[in-house]
C-alpha cells in the first residue's frame, strides 16, 4: 500500500527516493538534519512488499523504473498505479516474508524462559528476543556475572523484569532460516534500535516513549531511551506511584522496561525529564505538534485518525493529517465491527511501520488505546481440540487463511499450516465456505484469536506441547541423536525428550549405538515432564514399558499394600533407594531387602536396575515412603481394597472348576480371563483336548470373545494361573480321585494325568493336583521303546500305575504299558473315545458356523456321507482329482487317486461324489467316486452285528469305514487306550483294506457316521500294495466284491464244473456266485473262443443268469498269485472260472503263477507276434491303456503306439471303450518285466521307410529337433525336413513333449534320420512341395532357383545350407549389389538362419563345390542387403586379379591332397555341428579367429571361382547326445577361456586337418586306410621332407593347442579335471563336470564333484559360490533325501547370503512342483526376512501362480505391516503387476487407483499402471489413463515423456485422427504454461 497524505505533499509518499523521503520532515518547519546511516540503509529501495496485488507487469516496470529515469515518470506511475488498484482493492495481513530487518512492531510477552522471551507479535506471527536484546546496561550486567562466574545480587532474571501479557516495542534485528527449514524472527527491545529513528531535535513534550532502567541515581533513574545525545531522567517522586502500583514497592532495577512521556525537554533535546504515573501514560496520544514523520512514527502510539474508507478486509485510516495508514480486519474493534462508515473519528494504535513501503498498520481494538496496560487474555481454552468442518471465511494469498468457529469466533491458520507441504496446497480448496478439519495449535495475544493447524500429522500427533504429557504415559518417539549423556527423542512436532544413558535398557549398556540409531521409532515411558522448563526424561527399560502394575506418579497414589515397578537410584548400607515416576522416590529399609538377611546390599544391588516393591507406608504430606522387596504371596489379594464384598470369592484355587473368556491367541496357547473376576490366566494349546489332534483344531476355530465352560485350574505361581480343558482330567477332579499330597498315594493306583516333559530316559507325568513323577523307558510301553518322543508328545493325556513311592523325596515312579493301565473293557473305551473326539468336532462346527464367511459356514453343514454333484476342475499328476461346483465357490474338494475309483475323468466332466471327511484345519472336503458308496443300499442295520467294511479315509484318532454290503458309512476309533498311540509300521491301517466292524449305532447321527468298534486285527485283510516290479500294476484296483472278508473255505479243484449265478459284471471279468455262497471270477478272456476285435466279451453274461462254467485256477486274495492246486492255502483262494465253449468240452488250461513266474509267461510271448486283449483302464497320468490278455497277465500300450491320428491320441479315452477287445501286436516286454508292451499300430520296428508317432524331445535353433520314441529310441529332423516348405521360423511350432508324425529317411547311425515333410508322412495326400528334398549334390543342377538357410559369413563370401548335407558358397560379388566396407554388417545383415533364394552358378560334382548368387538379377527377388545402407558396389576386377594369382600358387601342391581328404573334413566344417551350438557361444572356428600370419605363410587352396561346397553323401557326422539333466546351465560368454597363440584359417584348408577328438561313432582314420597316400610312392626330396616335418609340428601343436582350448567339449573326467585346474573359479566349469556324472547316474560323484568346487572356488567369488550352492541342491532335490536336502540348505545358509539361498531353494521347490514344501518355506522367510520385499514379492506371486488370489492379498497386507512405509508404494505396485499377470485385472486395477489416489504425482507408478493396462486392458482403457496423466500438474520434462508415451501409443494403436487429437492437447498444454509464465 503507498501511503498518501491527505495535502499537497504527495510526493513523500514515495518509497525508496532519498530525496523525497527527507522531504516531508524538512520542507515545512526548516532546518535540516544529518541523516543517520541506518535511515541511509532503509531509504534504499530494495524490493516492493506493498499489501495490495500488483500484476507482474507493474511490478516489473517499477523496478526498472526506479533504478534510471527522473522522479516525474515515477509520479506518474504511482498516480496510474492507484487508479487501477482502486478498483480490485483487497488487504494482505502480515506474513513472515513481509517482515524485514529494521521493522518497528508492537508486540506482547508469549512466554518468558531463562534466556529469551518469545513475543506474540501481530497476524499471528511471533519473534523471540534474546537477554542480549534488552539494553546495553543489561547486557554489560550478564557479561559481569558470566566473567565473575557467580549470581550478581542486583541483577534480576527475565521472569523478574518481564510477564507475559506486556505489551513491548520491538524492531526486527533478523528474520533467518531454522535448521529444519522454519523461519525464525529475532527482535531486539534495545531502546537504542527501537528509537533509533528518533533525534535529540525531534524529541517533544508529550511524546510517549519507552525506555529501560540503565543505573540508579541518589534522586531518580538514569532511563536509556535510545536518542543519540539525549539523557533521560526519571526523578523519583515521579516513579513512587508506578513502585507502589506496579512493582509491589520494590526499587526499579537495571534492565526494568518502561513506557514514559517526556515531561520536559531542556537543551534541544540534551536532557530530558520523564514521567511513568499511569495517568499520564494512558492518555498520552500522539499529536501533529509533536511533529511525528513517516521516518520516526513508533509503534504503540495512540493517534486520533478518520475512517477514510472501509472495505470487507478492513479500513484505511487517515492520520495525523497527511498520513495514511491500514486496519486489517483481526484489529478492528470487535463490538463495532461492521458499523464503521467514511469520516468517522476513531482512536487507533500504531501497530507497525514498514521501513521501505512506508506501510503503517494500526489496531482499533480498545486493549491497545490504554499505554502501559497489558494484555489480560493469554490462552484459549480448547487449546489442542481437533475440530471437524470448520468453514473458511476468507484467504489471504501469502499470509493464511480465516476461519469461523461455531461460537463465532474466528480463528486464523498461517500458510504453511493449510497443507502438509507446498506441493499438496491448493489455494482453491480454501474458497470461502469450504470446510475443513484442522486442530487449535496456539493462541496470538495481539489478535486474540486462535491459531490453526490443517497438517495430518499435527491433528493426528498425540502430543503437541509439554503440556500435554503426563509422567508415567507410554510414548513414541524416533531417535535424533545419541550423546554421551543419554538418547535424544522427537516425541512430537516441537516435543524433544531425552532417555539417560542409564535408562537405555534394563541393565547398562556400553554400546548404545549398536542397538539404536537415528531414525528408529522406540516405545518408552515418561519419567518426568517439566512443561515450564520444557525438560522431558523418559525411560527405555523394557521392564518399565511393558510393566502392567499400577504407576505411582505422585506420593498420594502410593497407598500400603499396592505393588508397582520402579529403578534404583542409589544403594547404601542402610537399604536401597528406589525412584517412580515424576520424581517421587522411596526407601526400601535393609531388613525389607530379602526374606534372607543382606549385609552387603551394594554387592546385591546396582544402581538402575528395575525392581518389584510393595508400599509398606506413605506420608504424602513428608513425601516420604517406605517400600519392600518382600512382595505379599497373592497380588490378587493385595489390589482388593479392604472391605470388599468379593476378596473371598476372588481366589482362583488349584482343582477349581472355573468358566472363562478368550482374550487372545499366543503362539502356545490362549490367554483368557476367568469370570466374573476377570482375572488373567493361560490355556495351553494341548490342554484343550484329550485327543492330540483336536488341540490344534480348537485353538484355530475359537476367537478371542469365546467363552469356554468348566475349565479346571492346573496350577498358579506368582500370579500365573495355567488351566487344562480336557475332559478325562476335568472328570478325575471332579470326582475326588486325584491324591492332593504324597502321603495319599500307594503303588498300584491308577491315576490320569499328562505328559509333562520328555526326556531320552522317560517321560515325566503330572497330575492336577501338582505332584508329578517318572515313568522310565522300560516300563513306558508293551512295546520297544526306540526313541520315547515316537510313543508320547507333551501334554498328552494319559493313565498311569503308581509302581513306587519315595515320601521322602517326593518322588513316585509309573507305568504306562497298556497291560498295567487297563481301564476295563477295550471295546467301551474304544467306543467313549470316538464319541468324545466326534463331539469335540461337532464343537468345533459350531465354532465354525458362527463365523461370517459363507464358505466356513458350508464346510461346518457338510457332513460324511452327504452326496454332491461335482464338477472336475483337474487330475493332478498324483492321479488325485480336484473338483470344483460345490455349494460354494471356492470350496477345495478332492478326490485321491483311490478314491477315483480307476474312472477315467477330464476336465469339465459332471460326477457323483460322496463326502468322507471334512478337514477343518486345512478346509478341504475329502471325497470320493466308489460307485458303492454314492449308490448306498438301504437296508436296516442291527446293533452289535459285525459287518466286513473297507477303510475309506484315516484320521489321527479315528477312521472312516465302509460297510461292503450297503456302502454307509462307519467311524471307529484307532486307539482303545489313552495311552494307545504308537503302531509299528506293520501296525497301521491303511485305505483300501478290509476290517471287521461291530455296529454301536444303527442310525448316522449329526456327524452322518455310524458308531463302530473294530474286530480283532486277525481280521483285516490287506490291499495290494506290493511294487509295480512284482505282480501288480501300481493303480491295480481290486473289486471290492473279491476284495474284502475272510474268503469262505470251498472243496473245488481245477477241472472242476461248477453252475453258479452272476452277481455283478466289471469291465474286464464277471463275478459269480457258487453254490454255499463262495465267490467265483470269469475273466473276459475266458468268455468267448473267438473274440471279434472291438466287443466286449462281459456284457454277452447279464447280472442273475445261472452259468455253467469250469474252474481254472485259484487265486489267493493275500498276494493275487494263482496257486497250485497241491498248495495248502488253495482251499482259501478265489476260484477262476471259464466259460469258453472249447475248455467246457474238452481240455482246460491250468493258471498257476505261483511256482511259474510271471516273467516266465510273459517270456512266451514273442515280438510282433498278434494278441487279444481287454481294456482294463485309461492311465491318464502316465498316458497309456492297460490290458489284460489272461487273468494273470497284463500289458500295457503306450500313447504312441496306440494310433497314427492325432485326433486319437488327443482323446484316446473317447477311442477306446474299457472292456473292449483289441488286436494288438506284441513289441516286448516293459521296463518293469511284469507286463507286455503291446502296439496298436504294427510291430514298431523303425526301419527305413516306416511311418511312427514320436515325441520332440529337444528343439535346436538353426539346426532341427531331436525326437524320442518309445523304448529310448532316438531321431534327428534336419531343419530341411521339417516341412515341405521352408519358412525364416521354421521350428517355432515345435516345443519339447509335442508329438509328431515321423518318416524314417536312414537307420544307418544310433540316431535315426527323420522326415516330418507330409510328402513323406501323408504321401497320398500329394501335397505341393514347395521346397524340394536336396539329399546329395546331385539334386542340384545349374540354374536352378533354391531356396537356403545361411550357415556363417566367411572371407570369401557367405555360406548356405541347401540340404542336410549340402552347403553352397555365394561369394561377395554374388551377395549383393552393394558392398559394406564392414564384414560385420553381413553378420548383421545375414544372421545364421536367414532363409535366402538362390541360383545355381556351377556345380563341380569332382571337388564337391556348388557356387550361388543372391543378386536381384538372377534371383528375381529383392536385394539381399538393405538398399538403405547406401554402400558402394563391389571391385570385382580387383578380386577376380586376386584370386587367380592366389589359385596359381596353390592348386598344385594341394591338390591331389585336397581331393582325398577334403569329402571328410570338409563335410564336419560345413555342417556346423549342433554339439558346438548347444554348448552356447560355439562357433564354428573360422574367419573371426584367423591371424594374418597364418594366411600368409600358408600355401592358399582357392580355386578360380572362389567357391567351395562341402558335402559328404549319406554319412552324417554323429553328434553327442546332450541329454544333461536340465539344471545344468548353458555356458555364458563369460566362461574362461584360454587364448590360443594361433587360429587356423577357413583357406589353409580344413580339409588338411584332422578334427582334435573325432565325433563318436566315426573313425579319423577310415579313409586313410581306405586310400593309401600317394606322396608315399615317389621318393621325397630333402626341401619337401622338411616341409612335411615342419607340417607334422604344427600339426601336433595344433592337437595340443585343441586339447587345450576350453571350447573343445570334454568328454571324461580327466577332460574334466585338466579344465578346472586352469580354471578353478569357473561354476560353469564344474556344474558340467557335475552334469556330467550325472548324466552316467553316478550321484555321488557328483556331489564329491560339488563338495570340491565349494573348496576350490575362492572366496572372493561369492556368486560362483553360490551358483555350485544352488546345483547342490537341486542335486539333493532331484535325487536325495528331504533330509540330505535340509542339510546342504542349512550349509549354504551358513556360506552365503541366507535369502538369496532361502529365494534359491523356494524356485527350486516350486519348479518340481513341491508346493507344500515351497509354501512352508516360504512362510519362514517371512518371519525372517520381513524387511526384505522382495520376499513378500515371490511369496505373492507363488500364491497368485496357484491361484491363492485371498492368500495372496494377505500377503499384501502383512507386507504393509512389516515393512517401512518408504518400501510401500513399491510393494504395492509389484502386487498390482502380479494380479495383472497372474491373477484378477479388476483388482490390480483397484490396486494402482488406490495407489494413485494416494500418490498422485508417482510418474513410476503411471508408467507401470499404463505399461500394464496396454498389455492387459483395453484400448478405451489406455486412453482414458493417458488422458487423467496429461491433466496432471507435473514438472515439464514428467508431462513431456507422458505425451511422448500417449503419441506413440497412438501411431501405434489409433488412427491418424487420434494422433493429431494428442499432439493438439500437447500444443495446448505448452501454450498454457508459457501464458503462465508471461504472467
Amino acid at each position: 500500500m503507498v501511503l498518501r497524505p491527505a495535502g499537497p505533499c504527495q510526493a513523500s509518499t514515495v518509497p525508496g527516493d532519498p530525496n523525497m523521503a527527507t522531504l516531508e520532515e524538512s520542507f515545512p518547519r526548516g532546518g535540516t538534519r544529518k541523516i543517520h546511516k541506518s535511515e541511509k540503509a532503509f531509504q534504499q529501495s530494495v524490493e516492493q512488499d506493498n499489501l495490495f496485488d500488483i500484476s507482474t507487469e507493474e511490478k516489473s516496470t517499477k523496478r526498472k523504473k526506479s533504478q534510471k529515469g527522473p522522479a516525474k515518470t515515477k509520479k506518474l506511475k504511482i498516480e496510474k498505479r492507484e487508479s487501477s488498484k482502486s478498483v480490485r482493492e483487497k488487504f494482505e495481513i502480515l506474513s513472515v516474508e513481509s517482515l524485514c530487518e529494521g521493522m518497528r512492531i508492537l508486540g506482547c510477552v508469549k512466554e518468558v524462559n531463562e534466556l529469551e522471551l518469545v513475543i506474540s507479535l501481530p497476524n499471528g506471527l511471533r519473534g523471540f528476543v534474546q537477554a542480549t536484546e534488552i539494553c546495553d546496561a543489561y547486557t554489560k550486567k550478564l557479561n559481569e556475572q558470566v566473567a565473575q562466574e557467580e549470581p550478581l545480587k542486583d541483577l534480576l532474571q527475565l521472569p523478574e523484569l518481564f510477564s507475559p501479557g506486556m505489551l513491548v516495542r520491538c524492531v526486527v534485528s533478523s528474520v533467518g532460516i531454522t535448521e529444519r527449514g522454519k523461519r525464525s524472527v529475532k527482535l531486539s527491545l534495545n531502546p537504542k534500535n527501537v528509537n533509533r529513528v528518533l533525534s535529540a531535535e525531534a524529541l517533544k513534550p508529550g511524546m510517549l516513549l519507552t525506555g529501560t532502567v540503565s543505573s540508579l541515581e541518589d534522586h531518580g533513574y538514569l532511563v536509556d531511551i535510545g536518542v543519540e545525545g539525549t539523557r533521560a531522567f526519571l526523578p523519583l517522586p515521579k516513579a513512587q506511584e508506578y513502585i507502589r502500583q506496579k512493582n509491589k514497592g520494590a526499587k526499579l532495577k537495571v534492565g526494568q522496561y518502561l513506557n514514559c512521556v517526556i515531561e520536559e525537554v531542556k537543551g534541544n533535546g540534551g536532557v530530558v525529564s520523564l514521567s511513568v504515573g499511569h495517568a499520564e501514560v494512558s492518555t498520552a496520544i500522539a499529536t501533529e505538534e509533536q511533529n511525528w514523520t513517516l521516518n520516526n512514527l513508533l509503534p504503540g502510539l495512540v493517534v486520533k485518525a478518520q475512517v477514510q474508507k472501509v472495505t470487507p478486509h478492513g479500513l484505511r485510516l487517515n492520520f495525523l493529517t497527511f498520513f495514511t495508514g491500514l486496519v486489517d480486519f483481526m484489529h478492528l474493534d470487535p463490538k463495532k465491527a461492521g458499523t464503521y462508515f467514511s469520516n468517522q473519528a476513531v482512536r487507533a494504535c500504531i501497530l507497525c511501520v514498514h521501513p521501505r513501503t512506508r506501510v503503517v498498520r494500526l489496531s482499533l481494538r480498545p486493549i491497545f488505546l490504554q499505554p502501559g496496560r497489558p494484555l489480560t487474555r493469554l490462552s484459549c481454552q480448547h487449546l489442542g481440540a481437533v475440530l471437524d468442518d470448520v468453514p473458511v471465511q476468507g484467504f489471504f494469498n501469502k499470509a493464511g487463511a480465516i476461519f469461523r468457529l461455531k461460537d463465532g469466533i474466528l480463528a486464523y491458520a498461517r500458510l504453511s499450516h493449510l497443507s502438509d507441504s507446498k506441493n499438496t496446497f491448493k489455494p482453491e480448496s480454501f474458497k470461502p465456505g469450504n470446510t475443513h478439519k484442522c486442530r487449535i495449535i496456539d493462541y496470538s495475544q495481539m489478535d486474540e484469536l486462535a491459531l490453526l493447524s490443517l497438517r495430518t500429522s499435527i491433528i493426528e500427533a498425540q502430543y503437541l506441547s509439554y503440556h500435554d504429557i503426563k509422567p508415567g504415559a507410554v510414548v513414541k518417539g524416533t531417535v535424533l541423536t545419541i550423546k554421551p549423556y543419554g538418547m535424544l527423542l522427537k516425541v512430537g512436532q516441537h516435543i524433544r525428550g531425552l532417555v539417560p544413558a542409564m535408562h537405555l535398557a534394563d541393565i547398562l549398556i556400553k554400546n548404545p549405538e549398536k542397538k539404536y540409531h537415528a531414525g528408529d521409532e522406540v516405545k518408552c515411558r515418561v519419567l518426568l515432564c517439566d512443561s515450564e522448563d520444557k525438560k522431558l526424561m523418559m525411560t527405555l527399560k523394557k521392564t518399565l514399558v511393558e510393566s502392567k502394575l499400577p504407576a505411582i506418579t505422585c506420593y498420594a497414589d502410593a497407598k500400603p499394600g499396592l505393588q508397582t515397578h520402579g529403578f534404583i537410584i542409589r544403594v547404601k548400607d542402610y537399604g536401597c533407594i528406589v525412584k517412580f515416576y515424576n520424581d517421587v522416590q522411596g526407601l526400601v529399609p535393609k531388613h525389607e531387602l530379602s526374606a534372607e538377611y543382606i549385609p552387603d546390599p551394594e554387592r546385591v544391588f546396582y544402581t538402575g536396575q528395575v525392581v518389584k516393591v510393595v508400599v509398606l507406608n506413605c506420608e504424602p504430606s513428608k513425601e516420604r515412603m517406605l517400600l519392600s522387596f518382600k512382595l505379599l504371596s497373592d497380588p490378587e489379594l493385595q489390589k482388593e481394597p479392604a472391605g470388599h464384598s468379593q476378596k473371598k470369592g476372588r481366589v482362583i484355587n488349584v482343582g477349581q472348576l472355573v468358566d472363562v473368556k478368550v482374550l487372545e491367541k499366543t503362539k502356545d496357547g490362549l490367554e483368557v480371563t476367568i469370570l466374573p473376576y476377570n482375572i488373567p490366566a493361560f490355556l495351553p494349546t494341548p490342554h484343550l483336548s484329550d485327543h492330540v489332534a483336536n488341540g490344534p483344531l480348537l485353538y484355530h476355530w475359537l476367537q478371542a470373545g469365546d467363552t469356554l465352560h468348566r475349565v479346571l485350574c492346573l496350577s498358579r505361581s506368582e500370579g500365573h494361573i495355567l488351566l487344562c480343558r480336557k475332559p478325562a482330567l476335568v472328570s478325575t477332579v471332579e470326582g475326588g480321585q486325584d491324591p492332593k499330597n504324597f502321603s495319599e498315594i500307594h503303588p498300584g493306583m491308577l491315576l490320569i494325568g499328562f505328559v509333562k516333559s520328555i526326556k531320552d530316559y522317560g517321560v515325566f507325568i503330572q497330575f492336577p493336583s501338582g505332584l508329578s513323577g517318572l515313568a522310565p523307558k522300560a516300563i513306558m510301553s508293551d512295546k520297544f521303546v526306540t526313541s520315547t518322543s515316537d510313543h508320547f508328545v507333551e501334554g498328552q493325556t494319559v493313565v498311569a500305575k503308581v509302581t513306587n513311592v519315595d515320601e521322602e523325596k517326593q518322588r513316585m515312579l509309573l507305568s504306562l504299558r497298556l497291560s498295567d493301565c487297563a481301564l476295563g473293557d477295550l471295546a467301551a473305551t474304544s467306543l467313549l473315545l470316538l464319541s468324545q473326539c466326534l463331539e469335540e468336532l461337532q464343537g468345533v462346527r459350531s465354532l465354525m458356523r458362527s463365523r461370517d464367511s459363507v464358505l466356513i459356514q458350508t464346510l461346518a453343514e457338510m457332513t460324511a456321507g452327504m452326496v454332491l454333484d461335482l464338477v472336475v476342475q483337474e487330475v493332478l499328476e498324483d492321479g488325485s482329482v480336484l473338483f470344483s461346483g460345490g455349494p460354494v465357490p471356492g470350496l477345495v474338494l478332492r478326490a485321491s487317486k483311490y478314491h477315483r475309483a480307476g474312472q477315467e475323468v477330464e476336465s469339465g466332466q459332471k460326477k457323483k461324489a460322496v463326502i468322507l471327511n471334512v478337514d477343518m484345519l486345512t478346509l478341504e472336503v475329502h471325497v470320493s467316486l466308489h460307485q458303492d458308496l454314492v449308490n448306498r443300499k438301504a437296508k436296516k442295520l442291527k446293533k452289535d452285528s459285525e459287518h466286513q467294511a473297507i477303510v475309506q479315509h484315516l484320521e489321527e484318532s479315528f477312521a472312516v469305514a465302509s460297510l461292503v454290503e450297503t456302502g454307509h458309512l462307519a467311524a471307529f476309533s484307532l486307539t482303545s487306550h489313552l495311552n494307545d498311540t504308537f503302531r509299528f509300521d506293520s501296525e497301521k491301517l491303511h485305505i483300501g483294506q478290509g476290517v471287521s466292524l461291530t455296529l454301536k449305532t444303527t442310525e448316522p447321527g449329526v456327524t452322518g457316521l455310524l458308531l463302530a468298534v473294530e474286530g480283532p486285527a486277525a481280521k483285516r485283510t490287506m490291499r495290494q500294495t506290493r511294487k509295480d516290479s512284482e505282480t501288480v500294476d501300481e493303480d491295480e484296483e481290486v473289486d471290492p466284491a473279491l476284495a474284502v472278508g475272510t474268503v469262505k473255505k470251498h472243496t473245488l479243484s481245477i477241472g472242476d464244473m461248477v453252475t453258479g449265478t452272476v452277481k455283478s459284471i466289471k469291465p474286464t471279468h464277471v463275478v459269480v456266485t457258487l453254490e454255499d455262497g463262495v465267490i467265483g471270477c470269469i475273466h473276459a478272456s475266458h468268455i468267448l473262443d473267438d473274440v471279434p476285435e472291438g466287443i466286449s466279451p462281459t456284457t454277452k453274461l447279464k447280472v442273475g443268469k445261472t452259468v455253467t462254467a469250469r474252474v481254472i485256477g485259484g487265486r489267493d486274495m493275500k498276494t493275487y498269485k494263482f496257486l497250485p492246486i497241491s498248495h495248502p492255502r488253495f482251499l482259501r483262494t478265489i476260484p477262476e472260472l471259464s466259460v469258453r465253449p472249447s475248455e467246457l468240452e474238452d481240455g482246460h488250461t491250468a493258471l498257476n503263477s505261483h511256482s511259474v513266474s510271471r516273467m516266465e509267461k510273459i517270456k512266451q510271448y514273442q515280438a510282433g507276434q498278434t494278441v487279444t486283449c481287454f481294456l482294463k483302464k485309461y492311465n491318464v497320468v502316465k498316458k497309456w491303456l492297460e490290458v489284460e490278455l489272461a487273468p494273470d497277465i497284463r500289458g500295457r500300450i503306450p500313447l504312441l503306439l496306440m494310433s497314427l491320428s492325432f485326433k486319437v491320441l488327443k482323446h484316446p479315452d473317447k477311442k477306446f471303450q474299457i472292456g473292449q477287445a483289441l488286436r494288438a501286436t506284441v513289441v516286448g516286454p516293459d521296463s518293469s518285466k511284469a507286463f507286455l508292451c503291446l502296439s496298436l499300430i504294427g510291430p514298431h520296428k523303425l526301419e527305413k521307410g516306416e511311418v511312427a508317432m514320436g515325441r520332440v524331445a529337444k528343439v535346436t535353433p538353426n539346426e532341427g529337433l531331436t525326437v524320442s520314441f518309445p523304448f529310448g529310441k532316438i531321431g534327428r529332423v534336419s531343419i530341411f525336413h521339417v516341412n515341405d516348405s521352408y519358412s525364416e521360423t521354421p521350428l517355432e511350432d515345435f516345443i519339447p513333449q509335442k508329438v509328431v508324425r515321423c518318416y524314417v529317411l536312414s537307420t544307418e547311425d544310433e540316431v535315426l534320420t527323420l522326415s516330418l515333410r507330409s510328402s513323406r508322412t501323408n504321401p497320398e495326400t500329394k501335397s505341393k512341395i514347395e521346397d524340394p528334398e536336396i539329399n546329395s549334390i546331385r539334386d542340384i543342377k545349374k540354374g536352378h532357383l533354391l531356396r537356403g538357410y545361411v550357415r556363417s559369413v566367411q572371407p570369401d563370401g557367405v555360406l548356405v545350407g541347401l540340404g542336410p548335407s549340402v552347403v553352397g558358397l555365394a561369394q561377395y560379388p554374388h551377395v549383393s549389389q552393394c558392398s559394406p566396407s564392414k564384414k560385420t554388417l553381413y553378420n548383421k545383415y545375414l544372421p545364421e538362419g536367414k532363409l535366402l533364394t538362390a541360383k545355381i552358378l556351377s556345380v563341380n560334382h569332382q571337388k564337391n563345390l556348388v557356387e550361388l548368387s543372391f543378386l536381384p538379377s538372377d534371383t528375381g527377388k529383392p536385394d539381399v542387403l538393405s538398399a538403405s545402407m547406401e554402400l558402394p558396389l563391389s571391385k570385382q576386377e580387383e578380386r577376380k586379379i586376386e584370386a587367380k594369382e592366389r589359385d596359381q600358387k596353390g592348386e598344385e601342391k594341394n591338390q591331389k591332397r585336397k581331393e582325398k581328404k577334403n569329402q571328410k573334413g570338409q563335410a564336419a566344417a560345413a555342417r556346423l555341428p549342433s554339439k558346438e551350438k548347444t554348448q552356447g557361444k560355439r562357433e564354428l572356428q573360422t574367419p573371426e579367429r584367423v591371424n594374418k600370419k597364418a594366411k600368409k605363410a600358408g600355401p592358399s587352396e582357392e580355386d578360380d571361382s572362389g567357391m567351395e561346397v562341402y558335402y559328404r553323401e549319406g554319412e552324417e557326422a554323429m553328434e553327442e547326445m546332450d541329454m544333461l539333466p536340465k539344471e545344468k546351465p548353458p555356458k555364458p560368454a563369460e566362461a574362461p577361456r584360454l587364448q590360443l597363440p594361433s587360429g587356423f584359417a577357413w583357406n589353409v584348408g580344413l580339409d588338411s586337418l584332422t578334427p582334435a577328438l573325432p565325433p563318436r561313432g566315426e573313425s579319423s582314420d577310415s579313409e586313410e586306410d581306405e586310400k593309401p597316400h600317394q606322396a608315399t610312392q615317389k621318393k621325397k626330396s630333402k626341401k619337401e621332407r622338411d616341409l612335411e616335418k615342419q607340417k607334422a609340428e604344427k600339426e601336433l601343436s595344433r592337437v595340443e593347442e585343441a586339447l587345450m582350448d576350453p571350447r573343445r567339449q570334454p568328454e571324461s573326467a580327466d577332460d574334466f579335471d585338466r579344465l578346472v585346474l586352469s580354471s578353478p573359479n569357473s561354476s560353469i566349469l564344474w556344474l558340467q563336470y557335475m552334469a556330467f556324472h550325472l548324466q552316467a547316474t553316478e550321484i555321488e560323484k557328483a556331489r564329491a564333484v560339488a563338495e570340491r568346487a565349494l573348496k576350490t572356488i575362492s572366496f572372493r567369488e561369492e556368486q560362483e559360490k553360490l551358483n555350485v550352492w544352488v546345483a547342490l541342491l537341486n542335486l539333493e532335490n532331484m535325487y536325495g533325501s528331504q533330509e540330505s536336502l535340509n542339510k546342504v540348505f542349512e550349509r549354504a545358509v551358513q556360506y552365503n547370503e541366507p535369502l538369496k539361498v532361502y529365494l534359491h531353494l523356494a524356485d527350486i521347490y516350486t519348479k518340481s512342483e513341491k508346493l507344500q514344501e515351497a509354501g512352508e518355506l516360504y512362510n519362514r522367510m517371512l518371519k525372517r526376512f520381513r524387511q526384505e520385499k522382495a520376499v513378500w514379492i515371490k511369496y505373492g506371486a507363488f500364491l497368485l501362480r496357484r491361484s491363492q488370489a485371498g492368500a495372496s492379498h494377505r500377503v499384501l497386507q502383512r507386507a504393509l505391516e512389516c515393512l517401512p512405509s518408504k518400501e510401500h508404494v513399491d510393494v504395492i505396485t509389484k502386487f498390482a503387476q502380479l494380479e495383472f499377470q497372474l491373477g484378477d485385472a479388476e483388482r490390480a486395477k483397484a490396486i494402482f487407483e488406490n495407489t494413485l489416489s494416494t500418490y498422485p504425482k508417482r510418474t513410476d507408478v503411471w508408467s507401470v499402471y499404463i505399461d500394464m493396462t496396454i498389455k492387459h486392458g483395453s484400448q478405451k482403457e489406455v486412453r482414458d489413463i493417458f488422458e487423467r496423466v496429461i491433466h496432471l500438474s507435473l514438472a515439464p520434462k514428467r508431462m513431456k515423456f507422458f505425451f511422448k508415451r500417449y503419441l506413440d501409443y497412438e501411431k501405434q494403436h489409433g488412427t491418424e485422427k487420434d494422433v493429431q487429437a494428442v499432439k493438439a492437447k500437447a500444443l495446448e498444454y505448452v501454450e498454457a504454461k508459457s501464458s503462465v509464465l508471461e504472467e
